[in-house]
């Protein structure tokens, strides 16, 4: 029996080949689809799982509760030596202190190799690999990095170094200023973790590396200052926050004992949590569950669509078999076989897709995700299951109700086959689902426009940033000059970041010898008396600091001012300022108009711009003219005779600035593929239904063409029909999708409004496609001789 309804199923499939392929094309994409999201979800989804005890893994992170609440996924560096000392609810306690794109250079090697390394290092305490599951493949566990000057590395870098796994006792030196010898190495880290760190340092270098002020320093937080820790199975989370408050009264004073607040981040909340430092946030991938949902729902719109439109044309044979003794249930099995084929080609068809695309989506999320998951036959069994019975059951059902005498005379209508509004349904599901997918897309386009091109407050457009590579600052102030001499650089500053970074330093303050810090902290920012004109940042009163090694003068910004509730930026002229712990004070000499120190998503923080030169990392160089090439040579060469030993490394800003938007730019490709996919599918639905509308109007197109009438007037018999399914999705879709992208904008402080110019654009760009899918088979049908037409009847 089975084998008779196969292989009946494929020759009605190899008789109406289109048919075939229409839906064998809607299905794979759908199916491609929901692939690609399913492996893309369980890939985000399995981050950090594999660490045994990962659910007593916490990170400790801070919050700042005033009158908005603001937080870091950082702590002071002092927190986790006193979480060790004075608590006994950690069963573990680590520290880590990262530092991105340092300079490694292998020493005692016959030629000098120089690696800048992009997945930085990180001062770590032993205790870490305690606390997390990389396992050490050489030395031993319980003495790494117990004793200063001690390195473990991965096999990946252990191989990038040397071509080989055995390098216990080899020597790195970082940034040409410290060198560590290599105790151990450690399994490649697996891709799903957040730990991304390939260099581990002893945690006892971090003073000689840094400073000890941060080490003492609680009123900091630095941005690469982590703390982990392993809780006692016998302690409760809410027991281990509470004891926060504690060390909370114990190392602060008056208010920033009610402000400051530490608490415990669960290890699985780490690369989800946006209110921190989150890779993704869990709701669009929730997003991208429902499209995949709605992929496949239009791609069985489709197969009902098309399978209905064909039913009158298989009439007769239907009437035959029932006549010769079929069964109902028999005819509706014969129809779920042939829907089973059809997905089942589908299902080949989506998986080489989707195997084709997956690098693609790899590269996109710089991701290592693979096609061997556990869960993937499993998927597409279940998958399959779904499909099949969606897509088949409805057109099987009515197959099997046609009366065999009705059928045999051809006198089955529209109402034997399930009417024709089921199908106007389906259709303006279809396009309410690609309308939410446009507007979202246009949403998410206009957004990140916005955000690159908007005023910053300051000029982003060539100039490049040069790391200064060690402390000297003899050599630094060399360069400088020299860079400052060559033709083509227009300006030149020495600063510790540009205007807006990734990193940066916030701290607590004191504000005109008031006994108590703020309740807020201030973005520290250091740059010499060429800050302001490198960056074209424009001062709104006083005047710009003087040239100076040390800190004596602050320029502050316009936030500031608000945050001291302050009318006029002139009150602050002359006032004393102390910040990170009272260490650095001086006079406000200036105040400077806004500009955003962070990406859109974050509000403009209060500044402060101070002379420093054992906080300078960086020169910024505004370049001048169009020959860049020749200017960033003559950068290159003076470099390398001031600094021989070190690897020249020049960064663009608004490269660096268009970082910000990263993941922004990832979910717009995403949403534009998808949004492109549902297009395709939603126009081989339109398609569908055409060609049912087409079949049951023959007679009337006759007799109309016969009356007089043009393929215009034909063509709007059509047209009109599908207008008011379009307008209907439209209705439908504009506020699920103004709904959805509200949502989606609350991630951003700064952001464009959602105008009808956008639902203008999408109802449009929705016609244009549906007309070009309309009118072809419309003109088909238009241009047919009616006499032909009025025979067929």
């Amino acid at each position: 029996m089975i084998k008779s309804y196969i292989k009946i199923a494929w020759r009605n499939l190899r008789r109406n080949k289109a048919y075939a392929f229409i839906n064998i094309t809607g299905l794979s994409l759908g199916i491609a689809s929901s692939i690609l999201i399913f492996i893309l979800i369980d890939y985000h989804l399995s981050f950090d799982d594999f660490h045994k005890n990962s659910d007593r893994i916490y990170r400790v992170v801070t919050e700042w509760h005033d009158e908005t609440i603001d937080r870091s996924a950082a702590v002071p560096q002092p927190l986790g030596k006193a979480l060790r000392n004075d608590f006994t609810f950690g069963e573990k306690v680590a520290r880590s202190v990262s530092f991105h794109n340092p300079l490694i250079t292998l020493p005692n090697e016959k030629e000098i190799k120089k690696f800048a390394e992009k997945d930085g290092v990180a001062f770590t305490e032993p205790e870490f690999f305690d606390i997390f599951n990389f396992p050490l493949i050489k030395g031993n566990k319980k003495t790494v990095l117990v004793q200063l000057n001690e390195a473990i590395v991965t096999q990946k870098i252990a191989q990038k170094y040397w071509g080989t796994d055995d390098v216990i006792g080899k020597v790195i030196r970082l940034d040409n200023r410290i060198s560590f010898t290599i105790t151990g190495v450690l399994k490649d880290l697996p891709p799903n973790t957040d730990q991304k760190q390939q260099i581990y340092l002893s945690y006892k270098n971090i003073i000689e590396y840094a400073s000890q002020q941060r080490e003492n320093n609680w009123g900091g937080v630095n941005s690469e200052s982590k703390c982990y820790l392993l809780l006692k199975p016998s302690v409760p989370v809410s027991v281990a926050n509470a004891n926060f408050k504690q060390m909370v009264n114990k190392y602060y004073t008056g208010r920033d004992q009610k402000v400051w607040m530490f608490k415990l981040q669960p290890l699985a909340d780490i690369h989800f949590n946006t209110d921190f430092d989150a890779f993704v946030d869990k709701k669009y991938l929730w997003a991208l569950f429902f499209i995949g949902v709605f992929l496949i729902v239009t791609a069985c719109v489709n197969f009902i669509n098309l399978a209905t439109a064909q039913a009158l044309n298989r009439a007769k044979e239907i009437g035959v078999r029932k006549v010769l003794g079929s069964m109902p249930r028999q005819l509706f099995w014969q129809f779920i076989a042939e829907t089973t084929i059809i997905t089942l080609v589908a299902d080949a068809l989506a998986y080489v897709i989707a195997w084709l695309v997956l690098p693609l989506i790899n590269q996109l999320f710089q991701s290592q995700m693979q096609f061997n998951n556990e869960l993937l036959p499993l998927f597409l069994v279940v998958m399959t299951v779904i499909v099949v019975f969606l897509s088949g059951s409805y057109p099987g059902v009515i197959l099997a109700r046609f009366q065999p005498i009705e059928a045999l005379k051809s006198k089955l209508s529209q109402k034997n086959i399930g009417g024709f509004s089921l199908r106007r349904i389906l259709v303006v599901t279809q396009f309410a689902i690609s309308q939410v997918l446009i507007i979202g897309t246009i949403v998410i386009v206009s957004q990140i426009h916005y955000s690159k091109t908007s005023d910053l407050g300051f000029d982003k457009q060539a100039i490049i940033t040069l790391p200064i590579p060690n402390d000297d600052n003899g050599k630094m102030k060399t360069l400088h000059n020299r860079l400052g001499q060559l033709n083509g650089v227009k300006d030149i500053s020495l600063c510790y970041q540009p205007p807006a970074a990734n990193s940066n330093s916030t701290t607590d303050i004191y504000f005109n010898n008031r006994p108590e810090a703020e309740h807020w902290g201030i973005n520290i920012k250091a740059g010499d008396d060429h800050y302001l004109s490198t960056f074209d940042i424009k001062l709104v009163a006083g005047r710009n600091i003087l040239p100076a090694d040390t800190t004596s003068e602050f320029l502050v910004n316009e936030t500031f001012v608000k945050k001291l509730g302050l009318k006029s930026p002139d009150e602050v002229i002359g006032k004393k300022l102390s910040v990170n712990g009272k260490t650095i004070s001086g006079l406000i000499v200036g105040v400077v108009k806004d500009f955003y120190n962070y990406s859109f998503h974050s509000e403009i923080s209060p500044i402060c711009i101070m002379p420093n030169t054992n906080y300078y990392s960086n020169y910024a160089l505004k370049l001048s003219g169009s020959n860049f090439k020749a200017s960033l040579t003559n950068a290159e060469k003076l470099w390398n005779e001031t600094y021989p030993d070190e690897l020249y490394d020049y960064k663009f800003l608004d490269d660096q600035i268009a970082e910000f938007y990263e993941m922004d730019d990832v979910l717009m490709k995403l949403v534009e593929g998808f949004a492109a996919i549902a297009i395709i599918i939603g126009c081989l639905g339109l398609y569908g239904l055409v060609s049912f509308m087409a079949l049951r109007k023959t007679k009337e197109i006759g007799v109309r063409k016969v009356l007089g009438a043009d393929v215009g007037n034909i063509l709007w018999l059509f047209g009109k029909e599908f207008s008011r399914l379009l307008i209907i999705a439209f209705v439908i879709a504009a506020p699920v999708a103004w709904w959805a992208m509200t949502n989606y904008l609350k991630d951003y402080q700064y952001k464009i409004t959602i105008g009808p110019s956008i639902f203008i654009l999408s109802i449009l760009s929705t016609f244009i496609i549906a007309a070009v899918t309309v009118g072809y088979r419309s003109m088909l049908s238009a241009r047919a001789n009616p006499v032909k037409s009025l025979r067929s009847e």
